[in-house]
């Protein structure tokens, strides 16, 4: 395809098309390492402390809490600081942390951590008649293999609901 004649009239849509081109291109680039990477297992530290409750002591379980209270905190703070210097409204800045942080929240550690806790519970439950060494390290095991199960299905419940609800709200 030929490029257009540049002229004086049509030179300000010929740059405003070549800034677009480049802004798409550059948004392909871009990846979002905290949902988009191994980094969002980080997210999931606290369904590891959830499968090992049986066999570790309960700080351990709650460390792993803050671990991914932390990683949730982070990626908050990394998208409201990157849509602030993108010349985002300070309401634009709050929503847009607000997002995040709820859906971090429920998509990284309260449902998954029920979820994970509730599996391991019921294996015990399960497994109540079996030799102790079993009935600490099988729901644990279990607990584990479930956590890469799970992930998927937990963030595209967690969109659609922040589509039905928060996103809903805030347009």
């Amino acid at each position: 395809m030929a490029e257009p004649e540049t002229t004086e009239a049509n030179q300000p849509r010929i740059e405003k098309l070549k800034e677009q081109a480049h802004q798409m291109q550059t948004d392909q680039k871009e990846l979002d390492i905290y949902r988009h990477t191994f980094i969002r297992y980080m997210g999931y530290s606290n369904e590891v402390g959830e499968a090992f409750r049986p066999l570790v002591p309960r700080s351990f379980v709650a460390a792993s809490y803050g671990m991914a209270i932390g990683y949730v905190c982070t990626d908050t703070f990394d998208k409201a600081l990157r849509h602030q210097m993108a010349g985002g409204s300070d309401r634009e800045v709050l929503l847009m942390g607000a997002d995040v942080f709820t859906w971090q929240m429920l998509a990284s550690v309260i449902i998954p951590g029920l979820t994970i806790n509730r599996i391991t519970a019921i294996s015990r439950s399960l497994l109540r008649k079996s030799p102790s060494i079993v009935l600490k390290t099988l729901p644990t095991i279990i607990g584990l293999a479930s956590i890469p199960l799970i992930v998927h299905p937990i963030d595209h419940m967690v969109d659609r609901l922040m589509d039905a609800t928060y996103r809903k709200m805030v347009r």
